[in-house]
């Protein structure tokens, strides 16, 4: 058997930037994810801040498009709420301002839309029958979707009458 050494690789400040030049052109990237790679290419503190600075210059590194992208990204496709959203870009250590201007991104009626589609799709998956305990359920797995309360009873309390018309 082979027995394979894997220190990482270490890059001089030279070849880290043009790396992690690539790494941030392929897809938004905040600054402690741009951080924690460049410390893992052997850099130190100073050199890693150094090539930081640089890409924000160059406008590879923004993190208030980053979190214009995730926030657009997060509710359209995985529809999540804002509340989930919020607490995630937290997680990533982007800025007030910049989680301000992300949450931008979200449209009033399609966020509304997005929780009724949510909640339909989990109604037709959820096996319980008794109503209170359903509908308890349903509220569970929207509220960790990230959705509000508020919106939540709404659109539960609006559901419901709309499948007892559609039962009349």
């Amino acid at each position: 058997m082979f027995k394979t050494d894997k220190t990482p690789k270490t890059y001089t400040p030279g070849e880290a930037l043009q790396k992690i030049a690539a790494f941030c052109a392929y897809q938004e990237r905040t600054q402690k994810e741009v951080e924690q790679k460049l410390r893992s290419y052997g850099l130190d503190e100073d050199e890693a801040g150094e090539i930081i600075i640089r890409l924000s210059r160059e406008k590879l590194l923004d993190e208030e498009r980053f979190a214009q992208a995730f926030v657009r990204g997060h509710y359209r496709h995985k529809q999540w709420g804002r509340r989930r959203i919020v607490q995630e870009l937290k997680q990533k250590g982007i800025s007030e301002y910049c989680i301000k201007s992300g949450m931008k991104e979200i449209d009033g009626e399609e966020y509304y839309q997005n929780l009724l589609n949510v909640l339909a799709k989990k109604d037709r998956q959820e096996k319980e029958k008794n109503p209170r305990v359903r509908r308890q359920k349903i509220s569970v797995y929207l509220t960790g979707k990230g959705y509000e309360q508020d919106l939540i009873k709404m659109a539960l309390d609006e559901y419901a009458a709309a499948e007892a018309a559609d039962d009349e």
